[in-house]
């Protein structure tokens, strides 16, 4: 494999999308999946985004791809890197993709002194979790991760 990593343009817009159905299809999740091209135009291609996209391609074909962010740690004073999506097409994992995409957003990490590089995986995703221990990443079990969303999170917005 041939890989190269490149950050994601607008015109990768529909390719995005592809690969966010793609993936929450594999975690089970499609019918949750709400992006629209629109909603990926203006987030990741705003003129000053919050959130930014690679594209790993094998000579001209794409292979995979990653959105992350960067948040922050009062503990450290540091800005860390949050991964939010990675995903290799099927037909592609076990060549290195992973690990290259992993690698990059690693050295991305580095260049912009972040003190952690974080994300979140599936209980049930035993191949991603040996993958991710073999890379040396420690689970963070002492901390559960919460989530407001839909209705819940209009009711709290709304309270006085």
């Amino acid at each position: 494999m041939s890989l190269t990593i490149r950050p994601a343009t607008i015109d990768d817009t529909d390719l995005i999308l592809r690969f966010v159905r793609e993936l929450a299809r594999y975690e089970k999740a499609e019918h949750e999946v709400q992006a629209t091209p629109e909603h990926l135009r203006q987030t990741l291609f705003a003129p000053q985004p919050r959130v930014f996209g690679l594209i790993a391609l094998d000579g001209d074909t794409p292979v995979g791809f990653a959105v992350y962010f960067f948040n922050y740690s009062t503990w450290q004073g540091r800005h860390g890197l949050y991964l939010e999506d990675l995903y290799v097409s099927p037909s592609q994992r076990g060549q290195g993709a992973g690990r290259q995409l992993l690698q990059h957003l690693a050295q991305i990490a580095v260049a912009h002194d972040c003190g952690r590089f974080e994300w979140s995986v599936l209980d049930w995703n035993a191949p991603a979790i040996a993958f991710y221990d073999s890379l040396g990443a420690q689970p963070q079990s002492e901390w559960i991760r919460y989530r407001l969303s839909g209705q819940a999170l209009h009711d709290l917005a709304g309270r006085q």
